[in-house]
This record gives structure tokens, sequence and C-alpha cells, in this order.
């Protein structure tokens, strides 16, 4: 993909700039730079309130069509616009799996009732939507799926535990992949479901995590309805729809996650070069390593983005870039820790950069500094949206060709 500027990008990228610069002021401007990794040094609240900031100026559905509520940018100003937002450093968004993930999905898989309902609305910011795939027996093994969807009387009745449900203590709706066919096994029988989380039938558990936050959270259906025409894609069709949804979540704008990456990196040479820890030669030449791979992550994410010139739908070949910067994160939040020396051990009065740290679950309840819970969250990479195991075996079966891995 030629990502280079010609005139109407160069004014496409300055209107993004000029935008957000005249946007993030008053309480957003404390949050420049932060959020990027786990989210947890930005309040929910205040996340949710830059959604439909950037929502007013037409910004979360820059690739949905402009009949719908969208800008129609084309992949090259989808690209152009994330590079942007990262290097403006505009505050960290919260995982909008509405925009990201569930939007996406509607579009190419739904019917036009489903569209005209949902679309707008998200792209609004109106409605916040959470992803019901993993269970406690269904996790990178999504195939499964034990919660039950049932038809009766024009609804969907819904039984089952969802876990790591990210956000679902915001979320309006939930898209929920359910076993819908009796006596069905693996890929088979399952459902698409768009599920309505305020509701009697829906409970949520929090789970504070390693990192002291507590962004995921169990998800309980206890005779949850929806309507029966709330299926995307077709009864019987979600293995395929689901699947589909995985790989909107690496589309354009994991070039501007990669800068991301690159700020994150050259932090860590400024610590480094701060603390005296750049003049150990062993660590030195694992920085180097470090930036080598993080070139070669840019440049394998330009790859994937050619890949998607095509008809815009992400194939299996997207699985390489996700097993690439999932590995590459982790090992990078390692070396931080050995570039922090023995601080890394030890939280702080520092940490969260001068926010309170509260007791419910939304920060710490220790203190962690950013280096720190950029280590923690990143350990999480190589599992969650497929694990670096099972993106093995899409890479192998589906790009490459080789038979099954033996069942």
């Amino acid at each position: 993909m030629d990502v280079r500027l010609d005139p109407s990008l160069e004014e496409f990228q300055d209107e993004v700039r000029t935008w957000l610069d005249e946007h993030v002021v008053g309480d957003f401007a404390r949050y420049r730079g932060m959020g990027l990794t786990a989210q947890e040094d930005i309040p929910v609240e205040v996340q949710l309130a830059w959604e439909k900031e950037l929502a007013s100026g037409g910004w979360l559905g820059i690739d949905f069509p402009e009949s719908i509520g969208g800008r129609g940018c084309t992949l090259a100003e989808q690209v152009v616009f994330f590079k942007t937002y990262i290097e403006a450093r505009a505050p960290g968004r919260l995982p909008n799996l509405g925009v990201t993930l569930l939007g996406p999905t509607i579009m190419a898989f739904g019917s036009d009732e489903l569209q005209e309902r949902f679309v707008p609305s998200i792209l609004s910011g109106d409605e916040m939507w959470c992803q019901g795939y993993s269970e406690p027996d269904a996790g990178s093994d999504l195939a499964n799926v034990k919660t039950r969807g049932e038809l009766v009387d024009g609804q969907w009745i819904i039984n089952g535990q969802k876990v790591w449900t990210s956000l679902a203590q915001v979320a309006d709706y939930a898209f929920v992949v359910a076993r819908t066919e009796k006596g069905s096994e693996r890929h088979q029988g399952l459902s698409y479901l768009l599920v309505p989380m305020d509701q009697q039938g829906v409970e949520i558990r929090p789970i504070v995590q390693i990192t002291g936050g507590s962004e995921f959270n169990e998800t309980f259906f206890s005779d949850a309805v929806t309507e029966e025409s709330m299926v995307v894609g077709g009864v019987g069709n979600g293995w395929k729809v689901a699947m589909g949804t995985l790989a909107f979540e690496r589309g354009a704008s994991t070039l501007g996650q990669q800068v991301s990456f690159r700020q994150e990196f050259d932090d860590m040479i400024a610590m480094a070069k701060a603390n005296g820890r750049w003049a150990d030669p062993v660590l030195r030449d694992e920085l180097m390593e470090s930036y080598i791979e993080l070139e070669i992550l840019r440049y394998n994410q330009l790859r994937m983005l050619t890949a998607l010139t095509s008809d815009g739908v992400p194939g299996p070949e997207m699985s390489i870039g996700k097993l690439f910067w999932a590995s590459w994160h982790r090992r990078m939040g390692e070396l931080l820790m050995s570039v922090q020396g023995p601080a890394a051990m030890v939280g702080g009065p520092d940490a969260h950069q001068g926010h309170e740290i509260i007791g419910d679950g939304h920060y710490p309840s220790y203190p962690v500094d950013k280096a720190q819970r950029t280590f923690l969250y990143s350990r999480s990479h190589t599992i969650y949206g497929g694990s670096n195991q099972v993106q093995r075996n899409v890479i192998g079966e589906r790009v490459l060709g080789l038979p099954r891995e033996p069942r």
C-alpha cells in the first residue's frame, strides 16, 4: 500500500490535526498521551464523553458510508486519521466495540433493517456495545460455545455465561455468539445475536485484573431476551460472522497502533538514557533488537493494509499481524522492566500521574506507573483476540494451505 501523502491526503491530515487542536482542550487536554495501554489512567466517564466529542465532528465512523452517517473515507484516509490521531497524542480511546467491530460486521453481514437501526446510534456515540464471545470453556476455542439461544414466540431466550466481557458495565447492547440449534457441535448451529444489556436477565460481575483495574467482566444470561430479528447473517451462520468480526479488529487502525508502539519505545529509550541503563551494552543490544522488530512490524502492517485494498474485508492473513505485534509488545513490556531496573518492583505516589486512586476497581488499589501497567497489560496480548496458538493455526491452515492440526 502506498501511504505517501498526495495533496488531498495532506489536506485531510491538516483537517484532522486542526480539529484535534481545537477540541483536545479543557478537561480533555489533561489526558493527552494517556490511555493507550489498559486505558486505566483515564476515567471511563471521560472516555465516553470523548467518544461523543469525536462523534460531534464526524470522526467515529470515518469508514462508514455517508448515506448512513459516516464519512466514507478511503482506506488511505483512514490510515492517515489513525496515524495523525496518535501522533497528536490525543486521549487514548476506550475500546468502542460498536465502531470498530459490530458496526463493520453489520455493514458486511447484516440486513438493511439492522444497519438502519444500529449504525447511526453507534456513529453518534449514543449506544455502546460489548462482545459476548469467550466463555469459561470457550476462550481461544470459541467453537466450544455453550450459551444457548432458543426461539420462543418471536423472541430469543438466551441462557449461559460469557467471560472477559470488556466494558460490559457501560454497554447498552452485546453481540453474542450462541448455540441456537439443539444437538449441534463445534462451528455448526451457532448464531450471532444482538442482545440488550439493560434487562432483568443480564447480570454483570467485574473481574479485577492483574493491573488492578476492572475493564473485564463476567456476564450471566438467565432467560435474557432479544427480538427474533436481532440475528446478523442469518440463523446458523454465527461462526462465519464471528470470524468476520475478529478480522475487522485488524484493519486500518493497525498503523496508528504501530505509531503508539513507537512512542512507547521512544519513551523507553529516554528512560534508559536518563537512569543510566543505556550504558549497559547487553541491554543496549536488546533495545536495538526491539527497534529492528518494531520496524519489521511497521512494514508488516503496511503489507496487511495492502491486502485490504482488494475488497475492504480483512482475510485470514490478518493473523500474521496479530501474531507479530502481540508477541513484540509482550517482549517490549519485559524489556521495559529491565530498563526501569529495581524501581520496576516498587509502586509509588507518582503512579497515575497525580490522579486520585479510588477503591471501586476503576484504578488499582495499589499504585502502578505507566511502565509497570504496560508490562502487566501486555501479558494479555498473546491471549485475547485469538491466542498465538490459534493465530498460528489460522496462518498454517487458511493462509499457507497446510493440513489441519490433528484433533
